[in-house]
């Protein structure tokens, strides 16, 4: 049994599928605070503080920034999210 149990666990492996990488784009906007930006992305999301701010000051020094990379689902409920949050933040593929 155990030779069948490793081949099963085997094919199953070569059977895994990766879900293609999203990224979650932060926008720039004047109308939100540093600081409402660095809280809502600090609330949604699992960035550090310092990592928070970086992309804070990216997004308003460039106009945007990659908050982070993830599956488009997971993708897509961030962009939803920080709607919520009045800010604007747009998913693409990471090609």
């Amino acid at each position: 049994m155990s030779e069948s149990g490793t081949e099963t666990a085997t094919a199953t492996e070569h059977h895994v599928r990766h879900l293609p990488p999203f990224k979650v784009i932060l926008h720039n906007d004047d109308v939100n605070t540093f600081e409402h930006v660095i809280v809502s992305i600090l609330k949604l999301t699992p960035l550090t503080p310092e990592q928070a701010i970086a992309r804070t000051v990216e997004a308003h020094e460039t106009g945007q920034a990659v908050l982070l990379i993830t599956n488009r689902e997971r993708a897509e409920l961030y962009v939803e999210q920080f709607a919520s949050c009045s800010l604007t933040v747009t998913c693409e593929p990471d090609e």
